[in-house]
């Protein structure tokens, strides 16, 4: 009877929820999109109420077109954006504030207070990251200095915090009627407050930032077996499903690229784009701006560990220019726009929106665009925010190459933005290495459906796993050498004038 996995996709701009078969197929989905919150200049928020009834939504749209009841379905897998914070009442399940969005700089100057007191390298070394307002312990201290009845409350075990995984698994399998608060170990390692050898939340990290114990989530394994609960009868399933497998969304799309091997590597273009390089069990440090991460762990066996290269604004340069500036109607209108001109008229867009993130990691720069002038029309604008995704893919490779003494033979890619063939056959000339698309480019999903149905035995090894991947299509870099390392060379110029802004 049982015939699919679900996967909940909790991403920056929206949910969706798929269901996929046993060949890793997608069977039926639906997407919902959620406002994004700009109080003020660099501060980026949504409103985790919001993403709980669209992600019940989107689930009951699935089931409604499909026909698929909860019987039919043997496990619940989910992956979601990061770094993004919620601190809520463990009685209630209301939010003492809205949900603190990974692009969000507010907490810049708390950073600067910790490195100050404390150093970099006290963080680098537990943790693997830089100090930035990027992750979760800021965001949360945040919350916890400027909402009063969060503050006041934090130590009486009634105030939780959880990135949005933690927050929809919380209310799956409960809420406030003993919902499962956990998350897993790459979410964890977002947090700047887990300890990357341990792999357990570390009282100094806790003590430096200052977040009391009691509010944490319990860390689990990306696959779990045991199981972290079920759905509820009266939630939006309309029965019980086991809810077993969760990873951040950069690692659910390496799980669901099959990545298993050291040396393996992917890209996402999503909102933003983010590179992973699988290193295996070695725990690699960068020393050029890179991020160290635990990529995924299954059961007891030991964790998977990565390099990162994290792009802050990808997909959601396309976003901006059709919300803000309105010279696109959806999307998917970039490309066609792209290419009424041949090239991008010395024209470089650097979407520092809110500051840079790898391997420049610099929070006081902001968004330009370079090289203007009265040839430049709005088809030279949509094809250098495509090209930007690209640059920024090629600074990480630069970084990860020295950092792993990596050559890389060939870069796989998804997300949205990998359906954007001009985008693709540039990254493929800009690296000067083939880029491969798989059949499936929901990735992420498919990453979270994975770690779900290798919990249940739904497929029974990584191996079966690997045996579901198949290319779609593959670009050949064209360009010649010249022309690539000029352009990169403007490019590298156009960084260094967006410096300083803030």
């Amino acid at each position: 009877m049982t015939s699919y996995v679900g996967a909940i996709d909790l991403g920056t701009t929206g949910n969706r929820f798929i269901l996929f078969d046993k060949q890793g197929n997608i069977f039926e989905s639906a997407h919902k999109e959620h406002k994004q919150i700009f109080p003020q200049p660099g501060w980026v928020e949504h409103d985790p109420i919001e993403i709980w009834k669209n992600t019940c939504f989107v689930i009951e749209e699935v089931l409604l077109k499909s026909g698929v009841s909860a019987d039919q379905i043997d496990s619940i897998g989910i992956t979601n954006q990061r770094e993004t914070s919620v601190v809520w009442n463990k009685k209630t399940g209301k939010p003492y504030y809205n949900a603190i969005v990974w692009q969000c700089t507010r907490s810049d100057e708390l950073c600067k207070k910790l490195v100050k007191e404390y150093g970099k390298d006290f963080f680098h070394e537990k943790t693997g990251l830089p100090v930035a307002s990027y992750f979760s312990g800021p965001k949360v201290k945040w919350i916890l200095d400027n909402i009063p009845d969060a503050g006041k409350e934090c130590e009486s075990g009634n105030v939780l915090f959880g990135t949005i995984e933690s927050w929809i698994i919380w209310w799956l399998t409960g809420g406030p009627r003993k919902g499962s608060h956990i998350t897993d170990v790459s979410n964890a390692s977002r947090t700047m407050l887990f300890n990357i050898k341990t792999l357990k939340w570390d009282e100094e990290l806790l003590t430096a930032i200052g977040i009391p114990a009691s509010m944490l989530p319990e860390i689990k394994p990306s696959v779990d077996s045991k199981t972290w609960g079920t759905t509820l009868k009266d939630g939006p399933f309309k029965g019980k499903i086991p809810v077993c497998g969760a990873l951040g969304d950069q690692q659910s799309a390496l799980f669901g690229q099959t990545c298993f091997s050291e040396g393996e590597a992917k890209n996402t273009y999503g909102t933003g784009c983010f590179l992973l390089l699988n290193t295996g069990n070695t725990l690699v440090r960068s020393c050029h701006g890179l991020l160290t991460t635990v990529g995924y762990q299954i059961n007891e066996e030991k964790a998977v560990y990565c390099l990162e290269g994290s792009v802050a604004i990808a997909g959601a340069l396309v976003q901006w220019m059709r919300d803000n500036l309105g010279i696109i109607k959806t999307a998917s209108d970039i490309e066609a726009l792209a290419r009424t001109v041949e090239d991008n008229g010395d024209v470089y867009f650097v979407p520092a929106f809110s500051g840079l993130f790898a391997p420049y990691w610099r929070s006081d720069a902001r968004g330009i665009i370079a090289g203007l002038t009265r040839f430049t029309n709005k088809g030279h604008l949509a094809r250098a925010a495509l090209e930007a995704c690209a640059y920024q893919t090629r600074d990480i490779i630069s970084a990860m190459k020295k950092d792993a003494d990596m050559d890389l033979k060939h870069l796989k890619v998804d997300g949205g933005m990998a359906l954007n063939e001009l985008l693709m056959q540039f990254q493929s000339d800009i690296l000067n290495v083939p880029i491969i698309r798989p059949t499936v480019i929901e990735t992420t999903a498919l990453g979270a459906a994975y770690a779900a149905g290798l919990a249940t035995g739904f497929w029974n090894s990584t191996k079966a796993l690997k045996k579901n991947w198949s290319q779609d299509k593959r670009w050949e870099p064209t360009m010649a050498e010249e022309n690539r390392e000029k352009l990169y060379s403007n490019w590298l110029k156009a960084i260094e004038k967006s410096f300083g802004w803030k």
